[in-house]
């Protein structure tokens, strides 16, 4: 399969009312550098540029390991099952033998 699109280029000049003239790099200087301006589309160097209104995604709550815990736990509080990376995860949140009710959250 090929790139639906490639570059990014630089417009050298518009041509008429919908046709433009790009700065072809070593790779594509056989091809001819006008080309119709329906098939061309702005570049955008990240996607925060791209789409500047985005709302982020709010940062996951921190994830350790049985190891790191800080104790047993006392009760499992909620459970959630969410896909991530395109697998099916569970998460839980508990409540440890040696924490206070007003840390759940």
């Amino acid at each position: 399969m090929r790139d639906s699109f490639v570059g990014p280029f630089t417009i050298i000049q518009l041509i008429g009312k919908n046709e433009v003239e790009v700065k072809l790099t070593e790779e594509f200087l056989k091809k001819h550098p006008v080309f119709p301006g329906s098939l061309v589309k702005p570049y955008f160097q990240t996607e925060e540029d791209k789409f500047p209104y985005r709302k982020k995604s709010p940062t996951p709550p921190e994830i350790f390991e049985m190891e790191d815990s800080p104790g047993s736990v006392k009760k499992i509080i909620k459970a959630r099952k969410i896909r991530l990376n395109g697998n099916n995860q569970r998460q839980y949140l508990v409540r440890f033998k040696n924490q206070m009710a007003e840390k759940d959250k």
